[in-house]
């Protein structure tokens, strides 16, 4: 979860004359695309892309208007750029345009919804790593790399955000407000669930899920910022590192999860689509074997000597009760392993349409949705049965995790809770000045 390489200057090819045709209803394909301003080129291109079924039968949105909080969401999955008939091209009609060209990529679909399947076991399996060896295994293993994946996706798809009005816009409605709203509801599920009423509602201090959604919304916010500087990974990663020595900031936004992931986000950022494709072939896909089988023997010998809230990302060295170089030093080795441990997942990753590939453009929904019942079944001591503690009985909430998460991310709850996750809230926003002239005339 930034670059396509930032190309600056005139137009190399010449412009076509005008046609005669009024400008909403101008055809993208019969003039050039001009490079956008905002650091993402036009020229790099999508992997190619199995064709997206049909939205209203799908169930997905149509293709580029996904929710940009959705991890890895598509809208602004590609430079939206402007087009010149002798007067100045409205960027509601280019981004119309290119959500209308550009199907959505069935792999980062299908890589959004395997990773939410993930986010969802490893919940289930938190309770059962004191009595369980694999399942601390497992654990361990999985939260090495199912948020990094995601935060790689969602750095890769905000290549073009620039501060232009329709994407803040995007950013507050797909990213602000479900946090909010969600961080309220999880509040006060807490203070009912958990008979805690005197719990605090806190926009500052994020609980359980929400700081995701408050990580991307900085994130995203620098990104202008990640796409002048001349090193932004190795700056991304030196941040974190100092993050990792810095007791002192505090829990304030999750701040110490808003640094210490900082990396992903970039690396996200400076992607290709050649990058992914070189992941993706046969020889990866073979090397990944062995690779993963190799991080869960380590795990297993790691999970009774290792603190695994190393890889939450939220907390100091100090804070854990280690010395503080060794801060820096987990930093770059979790961020190394995690790295290679994406680029497995991603090497196993199908490019093709299938079954689950619609279930991606809901993981919002899934994400923030199961937490509700990964924390109830802390709260009210399901996982008191003795049952569940014992082989099968892992297996099988192995299995009704993740066909919980597959059904929160189904159509049907995609629009019954819409509403929350993203609302149009037009009222709430000037109208385009443009737009009005228009409407006038």
């Amino acid at each position: 979860m930034n670059n396509e390489f930032p190309a600056y200057g005139d137009r190399r090819v010449p412009l076509p004359p005008p046609r005669q045709m009024s400008h909403d209803t101008l055809n993208r394909s019969a003039t050039p695309a001009r490079p956008e301003t905002g650091g993402a080129t036009a020229t790099a291109t999508m992997a190619p892309a199995a064709p997206a079924p049909d939205a209203a039968t799908s169930g997905r949105p149509a293709p580029g208007t996904g929710s940009p909080a959705e991890p890895g969401g598509h809208a602004n999955s590609h430079a939206q750029t402007g087009t010149r008939t002798g007067t100045k091209t409205d960027a509601k009609s280019d981004a119309k345009a290119d959500a209308k060209a550009k199907p959505r990529d069935a792999f980062f679909d299908n890589a959004k919804y395997l990773a939410i399947v993930l986010v969802a076991m490893g919940h289930s399996w938190e309770p059962l790593r004191d009595g369980s060896r694999t399942a601390a295994a497992l654990y361990i293993t999985v939260y090495a790399f199912h948020m990094p994946a995601f935060i790689i996706i969602s750095g890769y798809f905000s290549r073009s955000f620039d501060m232009r009005k329709d994407r803040l816009q995007r950013l507050i409605t797909g990213v602000a407000v479900p946090y909010i709203l969600f961080e309220v509801a999880y509040t006060l599920f807490k203070r009912w669930a958990d008979h805690d009423p005197g719990y605090p509602i806190s926009l500052t201090d994020p609980w359980y899920l929400t700081w995701f959604l408050l990580a991307l919304f900085v994130w995203r916010l620098t990104t202008p910022l990640w796409k002048i500087v001349r090193w932004p990974v190795p700056l991304a990663l030196s941040i974190a590192v100092l993050a990792s020595l810095s007791p002192d900031i505090g829990d304030d936004m999750d701040l110490q999860r808003v640094l210490q992931f900082l990396p992903f986000f970039v690396i996200g950022l400076s992607l290709r689509p050649e990058h992914f494709k070189l992941v993706r072939r046969k020889k990866a896909r073979i090397l990944a074997v062995p690779v993963f089988a190799a991080a869960l023997v380590f795990a297993y010998w790691a999970a009774p000597r290792m603190n695994a809230a190393w890889f939450y990302h939220r907390d100091a060295a100090q804070e854990l009760a280690a010395p503080w170089w060794s801060g820096a030093v987990m930093t770059l080795a979790m961020f190394g392993c995690s790295l290679v441990l994406v680029a497995c997942f991603f090497a196993w990753i199908p490019g093709r349409t299938m079954w689950c590939t619609a279930l991606g453009a809901g993981t919002l929904y899934g994400y923030l949705l199961h937490g509700f019942l990964a924390k109830g079944s802390r709260f009210w001591d399901w996982y008191d049965n003795p049952w569940m503690h014992t082989p099968w009985g892992a297996v099988l909430l192995t299995l009704i995790a993740g066909t919980v998460v597959t059904l929160l991310c189904t159509p049907p709850i995609q629009r019954t809770f819409r509403w929350a996750m993203e609302p149009k809230m037009t009222w709430a926003f000037k109208k385009d000045p443009v737009d009005m002239a228009r409407t006038r005339t």
